[in-house]
This record gives C-alpha cells, sequence and structure tokens, in this order.
C-alpha cells in the first residue's frame, strides 16, 4: 500500500482535530438519543417494545460495516473512505431529525451508522500515518482515547440539554453544521493515499455474514424481556446467529481473500487488546446507558438533570486522557496501564450497586462518575495502540476495522444483554410484591454488578495474553517502505524505542503468538 506524503505540522494537527470531531460523533450517536427516548416515543408514538430499535438500528449498521470499511479503505484509500462515510453520515443524521414516522427514524438511524462505519473505520489508521514520533503520537492517542472514554457521556450532556431546551430532532440536527464544517477542512487536510485497489478483493460475502449473524443476535438479546431466555424465539434467532457468525469464520477461513485474514490474529497483542476493549465497552458503555435510565426512572431526574449528572465523567476522562495517559504509557507501559486503569473501573462499578432508591448525588453518584470517567480515560489509549500492532501498513485499516467492531459489538451486545436482564429481574421483583422504584433499583443493581464483572475479565485478560511493547507507531504502520510497498516488519516500532528515553525494548515486539 502507498503510504500518504506526510502533511505539514499544522495541517497534521487540523487534520488529526478533523478524524477526532469525527470519532466523537459517532461515540456521542450511540448515546445522545438514551434521554429523548420518551420523547421520542411520544411523538412518533413507539411501542415499548419497538423502542430499543432506535439505538439498535445505529449500532448494528456501525458494528456490522466497520470489518467491510477498514478492508475497503485499506483498498482504496483511507482517506476517500473517510470522507465519503462523513458525507453519508452527515445527510443521514439530517434525514433522522426530519423524521415524522417510526419505520424512517430507524431506517436511517441505520444508515447513519452505516456512514459512520466508513469514516470511523480507518481513523486510527490515518492516525497512525501521520504520527511517526512518538512523543506526538502518544499526546494523539491521549486526545483521542477521551473522545472514545467520555463520547458517551458527551452524548448524555447533550441529549438531555437539547431535548429539554429545543426538541429531540435536534440530537441529530446537531451533526450537520459540524459535519459539513468537517467535510470542508478533511477534504483539504487530511492526506491522500492511494489504496491496494479494489482486485485485491473486499469480501462482500463475509460482511453480509457477520453483519446478518450480528443483527441476530443483538435482536434475540433485545427481545428477551418479552420472550424469555428458555422461548424458542430467543433460541430459533439465537442458533441462527451463531450460524451466520461460523459462517463468517469458515469464510475467513478459505477465502482466497478474506474480509479478516484468520492469520492477523497471530499478534497476541492485537487480539488480546481487542478482546479486553470488547469486554471494556461491553461493561462500561452498557452502564452509561443504564445509569442514565436510573437516573430518570428511579431517581426522578430530569433529561437535562441527567445530562449534567454525567459531567464530572467527561471532565474526569478528559483530564486523565489529554494530560496522563501519554505520560503514563511512556513511563508505565501499556500493559500495566491497562490493568491499573480498569481496576479503577470496576471500584467504581462495584460502587454503584448500593445505588437506593433515593440516591444523594454526591455520595452515590459522583464517587462512580469519577472512577469511571478517570479508569476509561486512561485505558481506552492503551487498548487502542495494543489493538494497532501490525506486521506492515496493508493490515491498519483492518485492524482499525477490528478495533473498532471489538468496542461497538461489546457495547450493541452489552446494553442489550444487561437491559433485558435488569428488567427481567425487575419483572421478577414485582411478581414478588416489591414496589417499584424498589423493583426498578433492583433490576439496575444486577446489571451493574454485571457490568464490574466484564470490566473484572477484562482485566484477567490483559494480565493473561497483553505483552508490554516499546511506544511508538505499530510496526510497519508508519515506517519506511519495503521492496514490496508495504513496509518493513518492525521498522516502525524500533525506531520508536530507539526515539523513546525510558522505554524498554520489547523481547517479543510483534506480540507474536507462539
Amino acid at each position: 500500500m502507498s503510504l500518504p506524503a506526510q502533511p505539514s505540522s499544522g495541517n497534521r494537527w487540523l487534520a488529526f482535530a478533523v478524524l477526532c470531531t469525527m470519532q466523537l460523533m459517532v461515540v456521542v450517536d450511540i448515546s445522545i438519543v438514551t434521554v429523548s427516548l420518551r420523547s421520542i416515543q411520544s411523538d412518533l408514538g413507539f411501542a415499548e417494545a419497538r423502542l430499543a430499535w432506535i439505538t439498535n438500528a445505529y449500532t448494528i449498521g456501525f458494528g456490522g460495516l466497520l470489518l467491510l470499511s477498514g478492508r475497503l479503505g485499506d483498498l482504496i484509500g483511507r482517506k476517500r473512505m473517510f470522507v465519503t462515510g462523513l458525507a453519508l453520515f452527515t445527510v443521514a443524521s439530517a434525514l433522522c431529525g426530519a423524521s415524522q414516522n417510526q419505520e424512517m427514524l430507524i431506517a436511517m438511524r441505520f444508515l447513519q451508522g452505516a456512514g459512520a462505519a466508513m469514516a470511523y473505520a480507518v481513523i486510527m489508521g490515518i492516525i497512525f500515518t501521520i504520527f511517526s514520533n512518538p512523543a506526538e503520537l502518544g499526546k494523539a492517542m491521549g486526545i483521542s482515547g477521551f473522545g472514545q472514554a467520555a463520547g458517551a457521556s458527551i452524548g448524555i450532556l447533550a441529549g438531555g440539554l437539547l431535548t429539554d431546551g429545543v426538541n429531540w430532532h435536534w440530537v441529530f440536527y446537531i451533526n450537520v453544521p459540524i459535519g459539513l464544517i468537517a467535510l470542508v477542512i478533511a477534504i483539504r487536510s487530511v492526506p491522500s493515499d492511494r489504496g491496494l485497489g479494489l482486485d485485491k478483493g473486499a469480501d462482500f460475502v463475509g460482511a453480509a455474514l457477520v453483519t446478518g449473524g450480528m443483527m441476530l443476535a443483538v435482536y434475540t438479546i433485545a427481545t428477551v424481556a418479552e420472550n424469555g431466555w428458555a422461548s424458542a424465539h430467543t433460541i430459533g434467532f439465537g442458533l441462527g446467529s451463531l450460524v451466520l457468525l461460523a459462517g463468517f469464520v469458515a469464510r475467513a477461513a478459505t477465502a482466497a481473500q478474506p474480509l479478516v485474514p484468520l492469520g492477523i490474529f497471530r499478534s497476541r497483542n492485537l487480539s488480546g487488546a481487542n478482546a479486553v476493549h470488547f469486554l471494556m465497552v461491553g461493561g462500561t458503555m452498557s452502564f452509561n446507558i443504564l445509569i442514565a435510565l436510573y437516573m430518570q426512572e428511579v431517581a426522578g431526574y430530569s433529561p437535562a438533570e441527567t445530562g449534567f449528572a454525567y459531567l464530572p465523567l467527561a471532565v474526569a476522562a478528559g483530564a486523565c486522557s489529554v494530560a496522563l495517559s501519554a505520560r503514563f504509557n511512556m513511563r508505565f507501559g501499556l500493559r500495566n496501564v491497562i490493568v491499573g486503569s480498569l481496576a479503577m473501573v470496576v471500584v467504581g462499578l462495584l460502587l454503584a450497586l448500593r445505588a437506593p432508591t433515593d440516591p444523594h448525588y454526591v455520595l452515590d453518584i459522583l464517587p462512580t462518575a469519577v472512577l469511571l470517567g478517570a479508569g476509561s480515560g486512561l485505558a481506552m489509549p492503551a487498548v487502542i495502540m495494543m489493538s494497532m500492532q501490525v506486521r506492515s501498513p496493508s493490515e491498519a485499516g483492518l485492524a482499525s476495522g477490528l478495533a473498532g467492531s471489538a468496542g461497538t459489538i461489546g457495547d450493541s451486545l452489552g446494553i442489550a444483554a444487561l437491559t433485558a436482564i435488569a428488567a427481567a429481574h425487575t419483572q421478577s421483583a414485582l411478581a414478588d410484591g416489591a414496589g417499584g422504584k424498589p423493583a426498578l433499583a433492583d433490576g439496575f443493581q444486577l446489571s451493574f454488578g454485571i457490568a464490574a464483572a466484564l470490566v473484572a475479565a477484562a482485566i484477567l485478560v490483559a494480565l493473561a495474553v497483553l505483552r508490554e511493547v516499546p511506544m511508538g507507531p505499530p510496526p510497519g504502520a508508519g515506517g519506511p517502505e519495503g521492496p514490496d510497498g508495504e513496509g518493513r516488519p518492525g521498522a516502525a516500532g524500533a525506531t520508536a524505542a530507539q526515539e523513546t528515553p525510558g522505554v524498554p525494548p520489547a523481547a517479543n515486539p510483534e506480540g507474536a503468538l507462539s
């Protein structure tokens, strides 16, 4: 793959600002509708069981198409894919805001998720290309990590303010002016690159299998509260999703040009980081959505009050990711930062287990918000850097798509599963004679405990699988090109180790599985 020419320092940071803006918008749009759901339900007449599809349609379009989008970015050029995705996301956002019925809103949310996938899948590949200096890369990853760690809380804050201050349509319209400005700047500042060519194959069959499998999996879990875990509906659709996902794995093992070559998972750091990402996001994003529902349905907060309650989480995530993450990663190493910061998240989630029916914000919600924000802000940049450990530039788009997919699938399944568990436990408590608010609180507390268990499992995976690597671009991501035009494996990583004082050389810089 032909690497783009290095832009000037000013253009480099301008391009990075556009990439981070899109990254933040993508994450924000997963959560921004949460506090607007009741207004949308009242306006468009959504049935309770169908309301979740306002969120699910977006995450299915996003998560299902990330891998294909990452691969297409490698084939046709990452800038082209980013600009196309940003344009589609902006148009779909306008159509979401203009929706006058349920069907249009759900369809446009799926289209919005598809545009988000196209842009998001190549962002990390571009960032690792334009920043070859380890110090600049560490700073860039800290800023990028802020958007991913705090995006959900910023979305809930923005959604609450827009819903109370204007109306729910503006949780979508707000993307339009931002998207148009970002589009103009991206065309001018993001460096152009030449892809490998479509003749290398994009594997649309594999993309259809993984998208269909994920769609069925999310639908199955989202409808458990209505049908029960042991119902024919749940078992049938669950088995269908497993068949499609197994077909995707079989396709990857046998196709000449698979969407995901299975050999990429020989990197233990890439594989381990994606597993950590899946579990971490499955716990933290689910908690972000559930605690917003708890604050409204149990504590009686308005949408705006719920949004402001999230402000300490966003501030803590921003302070830690932007000001501390690069310094901590350089001093303590990515693996150690991941383990320590996720331990903070677990403590915060465990504190939420005591959430009462009449919470005191400072005592019952604020400590969890600060710990969750600080831990996520430190963990996210380190996890993403670990997940980008590839051997050549031609795999950077795929690695970026895998990282995004791990987070999105964890997000989608985590929210669907924990919401269903909370609802089922609440119904059981009501059937046993509990009052409305105590039953709701019991359901939320159970889900908070499961969220803590998911993040604790991420810590165990990090300890068992991840190996420390030198700070800097992943091997080959921004290094000199070899004779085959795909970069010399390990060149960038070796340079980073040599240029970064205090970072010990890794015994196994590729992180390969033995």
